[in-house]
């Protein structure tokens, strides 16, 4: 055992209270983190700033203690790192140019290393500063959601313009999600190298696939990820978010080699049960019970707890904190894991 709990749960171990960490745990909930925000030129300004970075990402590990922290960045700043026009539009998300015939072959993967230079400069500082029992997560887009940003230019509700890019331009589809997948892997590679503990794969629209595309653009990407990261270094730990893909949850962890699979809070937890008997879980309170309050939280926590606590779970919601969540309820929230609320 390790004295980083969750890094020991990821390898299977159960422990109790399970450890827990939160998506967007360092975000515009906090109101320390909307200060630090209007210091920055750009959202984009501050993924690439270290001393912005590292402090956003230390900001929750202040204030609650979690057993994780997560690097502060996005996922999109791949495709900027690739030669892509990205930028962020107040109150409205991250816009880009849609790629255009030709585009895929004019991306410019060998610079992706150095673009991100700041990035892995972030991880170090943080491994050196962070408490030592506090594990530090390193991430990716999966290539299949970056990939729906590039073509749309945006995000859109249900990703309905790459869903016709996949059907029309199936092999330019599969030679972007080559080079994303790649990138990607040196992407994590460099922050494992930096000092992450473990890396995660946000693979936020996969729920908008049937199975056979969730096969082609979500499992063997994340993959092909997996397996450069693991040639490199066969040690590395690995977290994967495929949202949203309900039954295809299943056999998910055996087919891409990934260590744990965070779970969406629409996952029945019977299921989730079963899913736990292959390996680690992630998750899954709704984030809405977390804006409703106290009550809503205790409730949904002893269900989790019942059906997935006596097994390798880390405790996290089952998606990302919303803006409007209350600071002291995620406190209650942490507590009440812990058992000390």
């Amino acid at each position: 055992m390790s004295n980083r709990k969750i890094i020991d749960v990821i390898g299977g171990a159960h422990i109790a209270p399970p450890p827990i960490w939160v998506m967007r745990q360092a975000g515009r909930y906090l109101p320390e983190y909307r200060e630090l925000r209007k210091s920055a030129k750009s959202f984009l300004h501050f993924c690439y700033t270290p001393d912005m970075a590292v402090e956003a990402t230390h900001q929750p590990i202040r204030r609650y203690g979690f057993d994780a922290a997560i690097l502060f960045s996005d996922i999109l700043v791949m495709p900027d790192a690739l030669g892509r026009d990205v930028h962020f539009v107040t109150g409205e998300g991250p816009r880009m140019t849609p790629l255009a015939d030709g585009d895929v072959d004019n991306l410019t993967p060998d610079n992706v290393l150095s673009h991100l230079a700041p990035v892995f400069e972030a991880v170090k500082r943080l491994r050196t500063e962070l408490p030592d029992e506090t594990a530090l997560f390193g991430f990716c887009g999966a290539p299949w959601t970056v990939a729906t940003y590039m073509i749309a230019g945006r995000g859109t509700s249900d990703q309905a313009p790459s869903r016709l890019f996949m059907y029309q331009k199936p092999d330019e589809l599969a030679k972007l999600l080559d080079i994303l997948a790649d990138a990607s892997a040196e992407y994590l590679i460099g922050q494992l190298d930096a000092g992450a503990d473990a890396v995660k794969i946000f693979d936020s629209w996969s729920g908008v696939l049937d199975e056979f595309a969730f096969e082609a653009n979500c499992v063997r990407p994340v993959k092909r990820i997996v397996d450069k990261v693991r040639a490199q270094r066969p040690d590395a730990k690995i977290i994967a978010f495929p949202k949203g893909a309900g039954h295809f949850y299943r056999g998910y962890r055996e087919k891409t080699g990934v260590d744990m699979v965070a779970l969406d809070w629409s996952v029945p937890l019977e299921f989730a049960a079963e899913l736990q008997k292959e390996g680690p879980v992630q998750g899954n309170l709704d984030p809405q019970r977390v804006v409703a309050g106290q009550a809503a939280i205790r409730e949904g926590v002893d269900r989790i707890m019942d059906v997935l606590g006596q097994g390798p779970l880390v405790f996290n919601l089952g998606h990302g904190i919303t803006p409007d969540a209350k600071p002291e309820d995620m406190d209650f929230l942490v507590r009440y894991v812990r058992g000390e609320a």
